[in-house]
């Protein structure tokens, strides 16, 4: 069973360990040459009800790397405006830890690798084309998991953003992402909020360096820090820019909230550089992703897959979709959720077997369900789901499927049926 899982991040990887682990053969292709994408420059894991998704991986034998990220912490079980018990991991180091762990398990990874187009025989993907110092090859597939993202290329972020900002997807210098739906002809769908097309990421970064010396103390100390802004200081309406909404509460506009990652993750998705400098703390502050975060962030969610429940890509036989390519889904706990289901299901898909739907008695099944209900059957492209926040956890906690008791978790991964499933 050859699979070829496009695109590295939180999904890509996740995609790829699910497969392997059912016996395919996985080529796992990245654009540029580090895995983790926004992973990179994120870090917040098991916030409100990730903490429930998670677990629930767990129990279904699909949470190795939620183990790997446990061991690479830097703040746990920490509280932030809206959301509670959260852990922070490294971004400096979380990202040859997991490239480690996966070639551990045997999957095979090729960096600077930018898949470029598709063969395509009857609706179903024979091959990708793969583009690597400047030749292109074909690489052979029986099936294909698409985790290529929702931002980028440039011209997107020109169009509507407020042009590149340079940020760590760095499209100039590894070509910008191609949709391989796209490409084998699938209509595909943009996100919107308003007059705005996508949405912009909901963060910036800073060097802890350029904070003063008490706002770094407290970070080291406490995980956190919020710094009260004046009502002059303050970006009215900018948190409706934002991809991540379980962010855009009041607290985020009236003040700078900072968590320690490695960098000083900066939870606005921009924020003019003179106007910041003028805040107490932060009178050096300088960026560190995007480096233009004083103008703009990237721009997400342009170009997701219509798919099922089993994240099959509608119209292709063998494609199928994880992370934001399979909707409105915020987080790198929810891509690692959906990258593992698509995973399990391309290698089922080639072993004759049924696809796995996951029950709407679990949350991660539900969120999944949820989303291309929106999408699909509402059509409605405005709102972003996760587990963190907004409608989706609210929707968790009307349900209640929201919970932080493992053993309670468990038990109903076992009353569905669903126990070490994806092992």
């Amino acid at each position: 069973m050859k699979i070829i899982v496009a695109g590295g991040g939180w999904a890509g990887c996740a995609a790829a360990l699910s497969a392997k682990k059912q016996g395919a053969d996985v080529c796992l292709l990245e654009r540029t040459d580090m895995l983790l994408g926004t992973g990179l420059v994120g870090g917040i894991m098991r916030n409100n009800g990730r903490y429930t998704a998670a677990d629930e991986m767990i129990a279904m034998g699909g949470g190795e790397l939620f183990n790997v990220i446990d061991s690479n912490l830097v703040h746990k079980n920490i509280n932030f405006p809206g959301h509670n018990h959260a852990n922070l991991y490294d971004v400096s180091t979380m990202e040859p830890v997991i490239k480690r762990f996966l070639t551990e398990q045997g999957i095979e990874i090729r960096m600077q690798s930018r898949v470029v187009n598709v063969e395509l025989t009857d609706q179903r993907i024979t091959g990708v084309w793969v583009k690597h110092n400047d030749r292109e090859s074909l690489f052979e597939a029986d099936a294909v998991v698409e985790t290529t993202g929702t931002a980028g290329p440039v011209r997107n972020c020109h169009t509507h953003g407020n042009g590149c900002a340079m940020c760590v997807l760095r499209c100039h210098t590894f070509g910008g992402r191609v949709s391989l739906a796209a490409k084998a002809g699938v209509p595909e769908m943009d996100g919107r909020k308003g007059e705005q097309t996508g949405a912009l990421s909901g963060s910036c970064k800073l060097h802890k360096e350029s904070l003063s010396p008490d706002l770094r103390e407290e970070l080291s100390k406490n995980g956190v820090a919020l710094v009260s802004l004046d009502p002059d200081q303050q970006l009215k309406g900018k948190l409706a820019l934002k991809a991540c909404q379980q962010y855009a509460i009041a607290e985020f506009e009236a003040n700078i909230i900072l968590l320690d990652t490695g960098h000083a993750k900066l939870m606005t998705p921009f924020f003019p550089l003179d106007a910041l400098r003028r805040v107490k703390g932060l009178e050096n502050a300088r960026f560190e992703d995007p480096y233009s975060g004083g103008i703009g962030n990237s721009v997400r969610y342009i170009g997701m897959s219509p798919r099922d429940d089993a994240l099959k890509v509608t119209g292709i036989e063998n494609l199928f979709c994880g992370g934001e390519k399979a909707g409105l889904l915020v987080g790198h706990t929810e891509a690692i959720c959906t990258g593992t289901l698509a995973g399990y299901n391309a290698a089922g898909l080639l072993k004759g077997r049924d696809p796995l739907v996951l029950p709407e008695s679990l949350c991660v099944g539900d969120a999944i369900s949820q989303v291309r209900i929106q999408m699909m059957e509402k059509k409605d492209l405005s709102l972003k789901y996760t587990f963190s926040g907004s409608v989706y956890f609210n929707r968790m906690k009307e349900l209640g499927l929201y919970t932080t008791d493992t053993s309670a978790i468990e038990t109903r991964v076992d009353a569905a049926g669903m126990t070490r499933v994806f092992a």
